[in-house]
């Protein structure tokens, strides 16, 4: 059958949905294009904020998008951890940004047992 409505989805937010040694994506098709487009419409959401930021703040780039991923980071239920890291991958390439190699650490509260 032919989808009209079929979008690309590119490698590097399939990889997010591949188990190690498979070639076919954990989610549907119609799942995995919609938090593909979720994702890509937010890191177009993300580009005057992170560079607003950037300059207003005198921060560097990879500091606004430590901010930008911190701040997806509070709502697990919009987005998972990596499609948060995916996001501001795609937001740093949209503004022609050095691309982050991998997630930022996250400060965890020490256990004070």
């Amino acid at each position: 059958m032919y989808e009209e409505n079929q979008s690309f989805v590119p490698d590097s937010f399939m990889s997010l949905y591949l188990d190690k040694g498979r070639v076919k994506p954990r989610l549907t098709r119609t799942d995995l294009s919609a938090r593909y487009e979720l994702c890509e419409d937010m890191a177009n959401m993300l580009i005057d904020t992170a560079s607003s930021q950037q300059f207003q703040l005198g921060i560097t780039e990879d500091d606004a998008l430590e901010r930008c991923w911190r701040g997806l980071l509070v709502s697990a239920a919009t987005a998972s951890p990596e499609e948060s890291f995916w996001v501001v991958c795609r937001l740093a390439e949209l503004l022609s940004w050095p691309i982050p190699q991998s997630p930022w650490p996250i400060d965890l509260p020490h256990d004070t047992a």
